[in-house]
Formats: C-alpha cells, structure tokens, sequence
C-alpha cells in the first residue's frame, strides 16, 4: 500500500516538475522526504543487485558505458542517466520507470552516486558491486582534504558484498592501507607503465610518482589499457590483447572504459560474451554535457564537463584547440562547488595560440584574470550565460565551437543551445 501511495504521488510531482520545467531530482527529493524508504524497497528484489560507481572524475560516463555493456549482455539496467547523482537523484529516476504499483522492471540497477552521498546510501542498501574510478582534489569546500575523499570511497567499498573493482594507478586506493581490510573479491583496472603519463594521478600532477604497487596485485585480474591511438584503444585482460574502436572522445575516456570492461567482466563471470561487449563498447557515446557534440549552423558545438583542475587539465590535453572557437563558462552554484580557487592549478598555455572568444558565468572575470595570467587572448567577458552564448554563436559564424563549462553552466546552456538545435531531452 505504501509503494503505490508514493508512486502515484511522486509521479504526479514529476510530471508537475517537468510541465513546469523544473528540476530532475525535485520529484526524488519530494519522495525521499514522504517515504524514506522508498529506493530500499524499489531496488530490493532486483535479481542481480546494485551497482554502485562512484569516484571524483568520469562518474557520469563510466556508468553510462556499464549500462550499455550490460544491455548488451541481455540485461535489463535501471540506472540513474540524467548525472543527477545525489540519493534524491536516484529516486527521480525511479519514478520514471517504475508502473503504477512501484514495480521496476529491470534485472540490474547501475547508480553512479556522489562520494558523499554513496555512503548515506551503502547504510541502508549494500551494493553487490562497486567501480571506484580516483580520487581527485574537487570541492574541497564539501568534502575537506583529498584523504577524505578516499575515507568516503572505502566505506563505499566495505560495505559492497561482492566484487570491487578499484583503479590500480590510483595511489588513495590501491594501497594496503585501502584494500586489506575488505571483504568482497576485488579486481583491478589499469594503463600500461609506457602510458602513467597520459593519465596522471592527482600526485602526479604536482610532482613524480611515487606510488608503489603493494596492494595484493599478483593475486587480482587486471584489465589493462596496452595502447591508445586515436580512436583505437588495445584492452588486455584473461591473458589476450582486444582492440576496440571509441566513438568517445577525451583520452580519460579511454581510461574509463577500461574500468567498464573490468566491472563488466567481475559481474558477468563465466556467462561474458566478450566479443558482444566489445561492440557495445565500441557504440558508446558521450554522456550529455561530457563531450557531447551538438549542431549550431552545420557546424559542432562541443560541451566538455570541467570541475576540478585534473579535469580541466586532461580535457585541454584532449581536445585540439586549432581551428576551433573555444568559450569558458564558469559558475560556483553548490553543484559546481564554491571554492574556484582551483583554477589556478590548471595550465591554459594550449589555448594561447587560438585564444578564447568568450568567457562566461557567475565567475567569468575570476576566469578571465586567471587566463590573463598565462597570456591568454580573451575577446569578450559576459557573465550572463545568454548573452555570452549569443555572441559566441554570432560572432563565430564560421568555425566549429567548443564549450568548457562547470556542472551548472553546462545545464544552463543545453537549455540555451535547444533553441538553436536539436538537443537531447534527458529525463
């Protein structure tokens, strides 16, 4: 009784929400507070479990390409698709796929959760598997110092009661300290030695690497990017080298994948059919706002996440700057994080020769002083993301466009660009 109750009032609430153009996770928010335990309930009898990933970067992504490997597979996936990954985010997207009687039809649940938020949700729904992806300095203002971050992924990891799979290259995780006291079978994911400098850890953006591997690792099945050359990424894993093609673009994509492969692989055992999961792998697109390719005037528009400075960094080595239009939207709403002193450890010199068209956001001038800094050229700085958008479409009529945008700013010019094109609706 109490099932159908919630369901027919948070679906009233979404359907409101959405008329009204509201929030995703209003309705789930709304749920969480009539009926706490209405994601427990829901998720109870999935014949598979929960998933969890969670991690600072690639959250969104990642869980994107597990949900496809596993559809894949012939598994029915629930999952929490518009990246809203608070708790409250999770219910909304419950309300959506759930009948009328609160059933969920579905064999998997694959949530991508916020570090924070994961643990509240591991109190009350243990996950049967886990990815944890890094540990990155990002709103610092939340969660305190990057130690905290990984004290909040391995409770996430203690409390899962299958399998973990956890980033070998990352040092706050792969380590004694993290791993020996768990209890569920780990796996690990990792790059090749020849390519640690393409994909640095928080570390080893300030400085050489001093990471050791100690963490059990002659015992645990790795999956391991060999080679990445443009869009052709070679995977090794069960002793046998795959070599897939991405339609993802971003080198920490690549890197993501791998972690895909590896939780996909942990989950479906024996039954994997590897050669479906490398096709489903190689039909991945982007998450929206995370290299997402829009169409302005028969030329792309390219929207690329930025939060914090290894993501921002990796993104700039990522995308070439030539020829293209390139805008700098940066906002500091609670979902962003307040804190933008962060971008001071980000290094802008590969925009020097192309310079930036606009700088936009609620921190646009705080961007525009830091681009001064490193020599930068700026034509325009407009906080408000309409006009700044305006004149970044009108005054670059002929060249292909690229977006760096915060969390905030990336929703607020989706919904700008759907007036221009045709723009995903994600619900």
């Amino acid at each position: 009784m109490q099932q159908s109750f919630t369901t027919i009032i948070g679906k009233a609430v979404r359907a409101l929400a959405q008329a009204r153009g509201g929030g995703s996770a209003l309705p789930g928010l709304f749920v969480e507070k009539i009926d706490p335990d209405f994601i427990k309930r829901t998720l109870a009898n999935l014949p598979h479990g929960v998933v969890l990933v969670s991690g600072t970067n690639g959250k969104t992504t990642t869980t994107k390409m597990v949900v496809e490997l596993l559809e894949g597979q012939g598994l029915r996936v629930f999952t929490n698709r518009t990246g809203s990954n608070f708790t409250r985010g999770v219910a909304a997207a419950l309300l959506g796929e759930i009948d009328i009687h609160g059933t969920l039809a579905a064999d998997i649940a694959v949530l991508e959760l916020d570090e924070a938020h994961a643990v509240h949700f591991v109190r009350t729904i243990q996950p049967r598997y886990s990815l944890l992806l890094n540990v990155m300095r990002d709103q610092l203002d939340r969660f305190g110092e990057i130690d905290k971050t990984a004290a909040l992924l391995h409770t996430i990891a203690s409390r899962t009661t299958d399998g973990i799979v956890i980033n070998r290259d990352d040092p706050r995780l792969f380590t004694p300290t993290f791993t020996d006291d768990l209890t569920a079978q780990l796996a690990t994911y990792s790059v090749a030695p020849k390519l640690r400098t393409l994909f640095p850890s928080d570390d080893e953006m300030r400085g050489p690497s001093t990471k050791k591997d100690t963490a059990n690792s002659p015992q645990l099945d790795n999956t391991c990017l060999e080679s990445v050359e443009g869009a052709h990424a070679t995977i090794r894993f069960s002793g046998k080298n795959h070599t897939v093609s991405l339609q993802l673009k971003g080198i920490y994509n690549v890197q993501n994948a791998v972690g895909a492969v590896a939780l996909t692989r942990m989950i479906m055992g024996e039954s994997l059919d590897t050669t479906r999961m490398l096709a489903s792998l190689s039909n991945v697109t982007p998450a929206f706002g995370r290299g997402e390719t829009l169409i302005i005037n028969d030329l792309p528009c390219e929207l690329v996440l930025v939060k914090n400075p290894s993501g921002f960094r990796l993104s700039l080595k990522s995308f070439d700057p030539s020829g293209y239009a390139t805008m700098i939207a940066i906002n500091d709403n609670y979902a962003d994080g307040r804190d933008m002193s962060w971008l001071w450890d980000v290094d802008f010199d590969a925009l020097q020769p192309e310079g930036v068209a606009v700088v936009a956001g609620v921190r646009a001038y705080d961007m525009a002083l830091r681009l001064q800094y490193d020599e930068v050229e700026m034509l325009q700085v407009e906080p408000d993301l309409t006009k700044a958008l305006h004149q970044f479409i009108t005054g670059n009529p002929t060249k292909p466009k690229r977006i760096y945008c915060t969390y905030t700013a990336m929703l607020g010019l989706r919904k700008l660009l759907a007036k221009h094109t045709s723009v995903e609706a994600v619900r």
